[in-house]
């Protein structure tokens, strides 16, 4: 069982940034598939930003260049760096964990963007 704890989400307005971050319990973080996934009032959730254990990134085109997600597997902690935020990004936050075929969620934080 994994567990994970978001935190740093907040009001903020157009074209400010936030960084989310996200506490992972276990030995094994350092093998975790980690991503940021969100969910926007009324609209599936959706894939934000993904990290490997090899550090291999990708991320949803929205995004692109605007956020980064990174992670340190001293800290069991993912980060998602948000930059140049728009009220399109406003959305629950969810941190996901993958391992071994098996998916794990945080609780979420909700990120709103004002224009």
């Amino acid at each position: 069982q994994v567990q994970l704890v978001e935190s740093g989400g907040g009001l903020v307005q157009a074209g400010g940034s936030l960084r989310l971050s996200c506490a992972a319990s276990g030995r094994l973080f350092s093998i975790y598939v980690m991503g940021w996934y969100r969910q926007a009032p009324e609209k599936q959730r959706e894939l934000v930003a993904r990290i490997t254990y090899s550090l291999t990134t990708n991320y949803a085109d929205s995004v692109k260049g605007r956020f980064t997600i990174s992670r340190d597997n001293a800290k069991n902690t993912v980060y998602l760096q948000m930059n140049s935020l728009e009220p399109e990004d406003t959305a629950v936050y969810y941190c996901s964990a993958r391992l071994a075929g098996n998916d794990y969620w945080g609780q979420g934080t909700q990120v709103t963007v004002s224009s």
